[in-house]
């Protein structure tokens, strides 16, 4: 059976709400993955695919796993309509209400396009490479589901490695702290009146440095 059907060059092509749309559904073998994948990517009608020759399914679904399997980069800007949206400009400015939507909403599928309605919104004035964006509308995110998956999939990316970074810097920075305060414990004792009263305040050092009090 003959098919035209358009099959994605890039993950620029797919959609958050179709992503979503996979991502959710159970799959009890690899031939409905297969068939979902062409289905959901591909805008094809379920009927469709299953008159198309098992050769061809094959090739398709080995084009768009390709693309899944890359290193996802953060996308800066990108346009719907006509309408260029951008990566927030300063994570350290965001509002109380905005980390909350989200941290809240990043680590759930169903809802991840509210996360990513905070994190890129239509630019509101730009210079070079400077830009501000629109003041956050919760209300919005619906257009979100529209944002390209390589933009989706590379802002989550950046976001849990800033993430990553953050708690490796404050684990090294408590452990230097840690150090420090052993450091001062050791040298302030004086008599074994003192060490046995201050022992807790030890333990608790050492086990925050990961070595056993024994």
């Amino acid at each position: 059976m003959k098919v035209d059907l358009t099959i994605p060059t890039s993950l620029s092509e797919i959609t958050l709400e179709q992503y979503q749309k996979f991502d959710k559904l159970e799959f009890k073998n690899e031939s409905e993955v297969q068939m979902k994948m062409i289905e959901i990517f591909c805008n094809v009608p379920e009927l469709i695919v299953r008159n198309m020759k098992a050769v061809d399914i094959t090739d398709i679904c080995n084009t768009l796993n390709k693309m899944f399997d890359v290193k996802h980069q953060l996308i800066t800007s990108f346009k719907i309509d006509d309408v260029e949206y951008a990566f927030i400009p300063s994570l350290e400015d965001m509002t109380f209400g905005e980390y909350v939507d989200l941290d809240t909403y990043i680590g759930d599928n169903d809802n991840l396009h509210r996360a990513l309605n905070v994190l890129y919104r239509p630019i509101e004035f730009k210079t070079g490479n400077r830009y501000t964006i629109k003041e956050y509308n919760p209300d919005t995110s619906e257009i979100a589901k529209r944002f390209p998956v390589d933009a989706v999939l590379g802002s989550i990316v950046f976001f849990y490695t800033l993430g990553a970074d953050l708690s490796k810097a404050m684990m090294n920075s408590s452990k230097k702290q840690n150090e420090n305060n052993l450091v001062q414990y050791l040298t302030s004792q004086q008599d074994m009146d003192g060490i046995i009263q201050s022992m807790d305040s030890l333990t608790e050092i050492l086990q925050n440095l990961n070595i056993s009090p024994n």
